[in-house]
């Protein structure tokens, strides 16, 4: 039978809708270094995974019968996502479904560290009563500097002008200010006005060593910073400087360049006892009801595509719904390369063996195509053979008995 292999432990809610596909679920609690996931993949047809396993083209390569990845978090730079599709193989991800619990995250790490209760709760702990209100501040009225407005910034954005807070931010995209916060024309410009600054950029290779030395020095002396993004876009050792210098009065930091692959490994990080700073192992996410809102999310999207050959909120391929009609008997999901002249070959295919194309659709992007095309007829062998052998065919799936929509 075929199977459906998770690793990294995305909540059990994911189980039954891809069992609901005819897949059995198989687990593993870690992430998989490259030989490992290879050896792990035989017979799997969909593979579940988080920010710590990354599927490289080798492994695409190794299992050209694996037809779909869910991403179990908000990014996707672990996978070669060109690969993926030179291969035939649906990415997806949940780009929204844990925003609310990294925003809290965030506001609650602002608070904590404008309040010093880091330090407050040592003193404690150690036996030592400090009652003061030294370096004690309230966020109201303070300036914070949102770099990247996305999904998570926008919503960080409303919370924080609830809490009194003014918000500046800085986008590359064109974005829409919420509320009252200001866009700003510049990173620099954010930094040099913001008594909190916070990052949410995305996991993408440009933004590789985005903040270092010189964006930590053009920040306002005692201000706060945060990166709840990715771990390689921030230098920790000009982050460990400024805080040890005292220019940086504070961090929180739950992404690090080098991150352990399982509960219970080792974990070094340069920042390690440094003063009012909050280190937290990549939970921005991980709350309970981010977790299930991620399973049911990814699972669905999985569980549609092999059910439908929907490609709605792909990160890899063209996003394409085709609702079937009740008269539907076979639906073919064809992945190609994107040359001109693939739809006119694949129709003349059709219409030389005597299929009836009862619906289709096809979207490009890129150098590769997507296409969905209903029969209402009998499918003839010799029509997907020729498919098959077409220059620019990359996945030809045939699908029968496509649900309609109740």
């Amino acid at each position: 039978m075929a199977k459906a292999l998770l690793l990294e432990n995305p909540h059990p809610e994911t189980d039954p809708l891809l069992q609901a596909v005819g897949l059995t679920v198989v687990r593993h609690p870690g992430a998989l270094e490259e030989d490992e996931l290879i050896a792990a993949l035989d017979g799997v047809r969909v593979l579940g995974i988080r920010s710590k396993t990354t599927v490289s083209a080798r492994v695409f390569a190794e299992h050209p019968q694996l037809e779909a990845i869910g991403a179990f978090c908000i990014g996707t730079n672990q996978v070669d996502l060109k690969a993926a599709a030179r291969h035939g193989v649906a990415v997806f991800n949940a780009p929204f479904s844990n925003t609310r619990s990294v925003v809290e995250l965030a506001v609650a790490e602002i608070i904590a560290l404008m309040r010093r209760l880091t330090e407050r709760d040592r003193a404690l702990h150690f036996g030592v009563w400090e009652k003061s209100a030294s370096g004690a501040h309230e966020v109201r009225g303070r300036t914070l500097g949102i770099i990247g407005y996305g999904n998570i910034g926008t919503q960080l954005s409303v919370v924080a002008e609830a809490l009194g807070m003014r918000v500046l931010f800085f986008d590359t995209a064109e974005r829409l200010s919420l509320g009252n916060a200001k866009r700003c024309r510049s990173m620099s410009e954010v930094l040099r006005n913001s008594d909190v600054v916070t990052l949410h950029v995305d996991g993408t290779p440009r933004n590789a060593g985005l903040f270092g030395a010189k964006e930590f020095a053009q920040m306002k002396p005692g201000a706060l910073f945060l990166n709840l993004s990715r771990g390689f876009v921030v230098d920790t050792g000009a982050l460990r400087a400024n805080i040890i210098d005292g220019h940086i009065g504070g961090a929180g930091v739950d992404v690090f360049p080098d991150e352990p692959n399982k509960n219970g490994d080792p974990f070094e990080s340069e920042l390690r006892g440094l003063p009012n700073v909050i280190l937290t192992p990549h939970i921005g996410g991980s709350t309970q009801e981010a977790q299930v809102a991620i399973a049911q999310f990814v699972g669905n999207k999985l569980a549609t595509y092999l059910r439908t050959a929907s490609t709605d909120l792909s990160v890899n391929l063209p996003r394409l719904t085709l609702e079937p009609s009740p008269s539907t008997r076979f639906r073919l999901a064809y992945v190609h390369r994107n040359t001109p002249g693939v739809l006119a070959l694949v129709n003349q295919t059709f219409a030389e063996h005597g299929a009836n194309i009862e619906g289709q659709i096809l979207g490009t992007s890129g150098e590769f195509g997507y296409m969905i095309t209903d029969l209402s007829s009998a499918l003839p062998a010799e029509a997907l053979e020729a498919l098959r052998g077409m220059e620019d065919t990359i996945r030809l799936r045939v699908l029968e008995r496509v649900p309609t929509a109740q």
